[in-house]
C-alpha cells in the first residue's frame, strides 16, 4: 500500500498498523507524536490503529530544550 508520510509517498506491506511503521522506520522508543489523517495516534494506541492506503501520516520527534 502507499501511504504519505510526512508529504512524501512512502510504500508498505498491507496490514500494517501505527506501530509497524514506527519499526520501520526505526523510531520504537524514541519520542515522536504520530498524526494520522490530522488525528493525533494516542501511543497506547499505536499496535491498534490500521494504515490503509492513500493515509496520510506525520511523524513528528519530540525535541526538549530549556
Amino acid at each position: 500500500m502507499r501511504i504519505q508520510l510526512n508529504g512524501e509517498p512512502y510504500e508498505l506491506p498491507d496490514g500494517q498498523n501505527v506501530a509497524h511503521l514506527l519499526e520501520r522506520l526505526e523510531l520504537v522508543g524514541r519520542r515522536v507524536a504520530v498524526e494520522l489523517n490530522l488525528d493525533i495516534v494516542p501511543r497506547s494506541q499505536h499496535a491498534a490503529t490500521a494504515l490503509k492506503d492513500g493515509d496520510q501520516v506525520e511523524v513528528v520527534h519530540a525535541i526538549g530544550g530549556g
